[in-house]
């Protein structure tokens, strides 16, 4: 006889949980995808045909598949926030200026004109300076733009260049890393939540997230089995000894095992076989929604988002890094989080880790090891202090 919910565990959670759950795990409006691959239409000189037409719609489609969904609407964005700067001061953005360009990164750094974002009526308020690694976002997106229009422009032009590294050197810092999340941290997590559908379906992207190093859209993209969705970015098969997940990752197809834990609570496949049976699903999307009152599962597939609130509300009421304030604690933590904890907490040869990761070099491997080896080597007493 199967297991029922209520079996699964008696935890209860007061009202000030459920409240922060309902904040977190609210309805989730995807943004509008990036704008249609226009630019690429048949010659003007062939006259158009069935055939000819449909292809053009295929090679759209295949265009805006060559970068994920966040990339594409991260360049949308930048278009957009570049082509209003440009008009409200009297400018087109195209053709591509290099003066224009290089005087728009100024601007970003500087935080010294009205934001594009702000109506050109009532009072203007200057923007707020971005940051280094925000800029050099900003201009690859404008490269990716012109470079679909037909337009090219050289970035060590230099009144491109020459902008952009003086403001890295008057204002670069140093890179902010997100708080890796270890395997103390995330069995507090997931103690944290309660044995409904929701629960189940958290726990088992939390631990398998963490088993797994694998980024946020990674997780919320697998199906149950190889196309079953067009949206797909793999599948999974669940074996005795665990779990193998195929993944279309940034750097290809990979494979990623995930062995049973140790013990039933703790175990990545057991939570989900657990979140699959009690969900009643068996085919499509493996991660979805769920109704209001947690016992029922929809059928869509939940947005990237999820992952990266449910981390900061569990890493909440856990209690991790509890000597930082709410906001700090906030700011520390995020999706990438579980990524980073695998690669700090698995004492094996980082080979296994670069491998189970996808990393195309060990040194971006060990870029990730980050609190594991800290002051393993201890350079002064070595040196005779």
């Amino acid at each position: 006889m199967a297991p029922s919910l209520k079996n699964l565990g008696t935890t209860t959670h007061d009202k000030s949980t459920s409240a922060r759950s309902d904040k977190f795990d609210g309805a989730q409006g995807d943004e509008s995808r990036q704008e249609k691959s226009d630019w690429i239409a048949r010659p003007a000189h062939v006259a158009g045909s069935g055939t000819l037409d449909r292809l053009v719609d295929t090679a759209r489609g295949y265009a805006r598949a060559a970068a994920s969904d966040n990339t594409l609407k991260a360049y949308a964005k930048d278009w957009a926030h570049f082509a209003r700067w440009c008009r409200l001061r009297g400018v087109e953005p195209l053709p591509p200026s290099a003066e224009m360009i290089g005087l728009y990164l100024a601007d970003l750094a500087s935080g010294s004109g009205p934001s594009p974002s702000q109506s050109t009526f009532g009072p203007q308020s200057a923007s707020r300076p971005l940051s280094v690694s925000t800029i050099e976002r900003r201009l690859s997106g404008l490269a990716w733009n012109y470079a679909q229009r037909g337009f090219t422009f050289e970035r060590k032009n230099r009144h491109i260049a020459t902008v952009l590294a003086g403001i890295k050197r008057k204002h670069a810092r140093p890179p902010v890393q997100k708080e890796a999340i270890l395997a103390e941290d995330i069995l507090a997590m997931v103690a944290t939540l309660p044995y409904d559908l929701r629960g189940l379906r958290d726990r088992a992207i939390l631990l398998n997230g963490y088993a797994g190093g694998m980024r946020r859209s990674e997780i919320v993209s697998l199906d149950v089995h190889k196309d079953d969705t067009p949206d797909s970015g793999g599948w999974i098969e669940i074996f005795d000894k665990g779990a193998l997940l195929t993944l279309n990752a940034k750097t290809g197809w990979r494979e990623v095992e995930i062995g049973r834990g140790s013990s039933d609570q703790t175990c990545p496949v057991q939570a989900l076989e657990q979140w699959l049976h009690f969900a009643k699903i068996d085919f499509g999307p493996v991660f979805v929604g769920t109704s209001r009152d947690g016992k029922r599962a929809s059928e869509t597939r939940l947005n990237d988002k999820h992952v990266a609130r449910l981390i900061k509300r569990t890493v909440l009421d856990a209690g991790i890094r509890s000597e930082l304030s709410e906001k700090e604690r906030l700011a520390l933590f995020s999706g990438h989080s579980l990524r980073a904890g695998l690669a700090s907490s698995a004492e094996v040869d980082e080979r296994y880790v670069q491998k189970h990761l996808g990393h195309a070099s060990a040194e971006m491997t060990r870029r990730y090891q980050r609190r594991r080896d800290r002051f393993r080597v201890n350079l002064t007493k070595a040196a005779g202090l």
